[in-house]
């Protein structure tokens, strides 16, 4: 979100995250911007008005919230461990409720909306109607606003002025597929799996065991699945015998002429989803995954792959958080 508004132009003052270790990639790339490191469940709209020298009522001042979203997330595995983040909302409308900022945005997965049970969401937008905001939320897919990915998302966006909701327009881009941003044509090197060079660590490719090597081998190029390989008695995996319908991205391959499916945090490892190459018998490298998710080549990441995957698959494309950037400057 920081990188896409300040390609908006937008005057970006700092983020707050729990996680330290991506201090030094976010103050990298966001010179003068302040990576606060903190836990927001115990920080407190005070210290941060010291820290920013923010002014309450401040119709230009925005407030972004991109809560960790395990709890809503319909991948989500430990319902325990993830409950915390569906109460991390509230600890954002502390902020909104002291600053009152200008606009507020919020992006999340779209399983926000569909918990049954949950009124975490509807108890968020009562709070914005009785704080004088007006607001519009939808369901949107990253492959409309300019990002080749199919990747659904939550986004909400409101304010108090007396205008319109700014709301960025979708529209329908042929050109969004995967040929257009990696492989060699777009400057990208061809790589085996295991890949490290300190040149360009970017390039680093995730190692395959043998059997994956062999099953990758073996499934097309250009959008091949697993059951290419599913009567292979060595290679077919016990827990999708008889299973050719479930989870059928899981060890295929991208298809050129197609936006990529969703980059997730485990994007290296094939067998996570359709991560695997087009043509080459790899995963995708730390580069081709930061370039799908619309980061230029000139962005700098800093961790080890593990660290530097994360930071590319929690984060919002920066080209579409440009497009939201956008539709409030420009409703000004």
């Amino acid at each position: 979100m920081s990188h896409g508004f300040s390609m908006a132009k937008v005057n970006v003052l700092g983020g707050i995250d729990i996680e330290e270790q991506f201090k030094e990639t976010y103050e990298a790339n966001h010179k003068g911007a302040k990576f606060i490191h903190r836990n927001i469940t115990q920080y407190h709209p005070e210290d941060l008005q010291e820290e920013l020298n923010l002014k309450k009522v401040d119709d230009s001042l925005i407030f972004i919230g991109c809560s960790p979203c395990q709890y809503w997330s319909k991948i989500n595995t430990n319902r325990h461990q993830s409950a915390y983040s569906n109460n991390l909302i509230y600890d954002f409308q502390r902020f909104i409720k002291y600053f009152h900022p200008g606009y507020v945005v919020v992006e999340n997965v779209p399983g926000i909306l569909k918990k049954q049970n949950n009124h975490t969401l509807l108890n968020f937008l009562d709070f914005l109607i009785f704080h004088g905001y007006k607001y519009r939320y939808d369901l949107i897919s990253t492959d409309r606003f300019g990002v080749p990915q199919r990747r659904k998302r939550f986004l909400l966006i409101a304010t108090r002025l007396n205008k319109d909701i700014p709301f960025p327009e979708e529209e329908v881009n042929e050109a969004l597929k995967v040929e257009n941003f990696i492989g060699q044509s777009n400057g990208f090197p061809v790589l085996s799996d295991g890949h490290y060079d300190e040149s360009d660590p970017m390039n680093t490719t995730a190692s395959l065991s043998e059997k994956n090597k062999r099953r990758l081998a073996l499934t097309p190029h250009n959008g091949g699945t697993r059951s290419a390989w599913k009567d292979d008695p060595e290679l077919q995996i016990p827990a999708y015998e008889g299973k050719d319908e479930s989870f059928r991205n899981v060890y295929g391959r991208m298809f050129w002429n197609k936006p990529a499916s969703t980059i997730t945090t485990r994007f290296m490892a094939i067998s996570c989803g359709r991560f695997a190459h087009p043509e080459e018998d790899r995963g995708l490298s730390l580069r081709e995954g930061a370039t799908l998710q619309t980061f230029p080549k000139d962005y700098k990441f800093i961790g080890n792959m593990g660290a530097i995957a994360k930071q590319i698959g929690n984060a919002v494309p920066p080209e579409m958080a440009k497009r939201i950037a956008f539709s409030i400057t420009n409703s000004n």
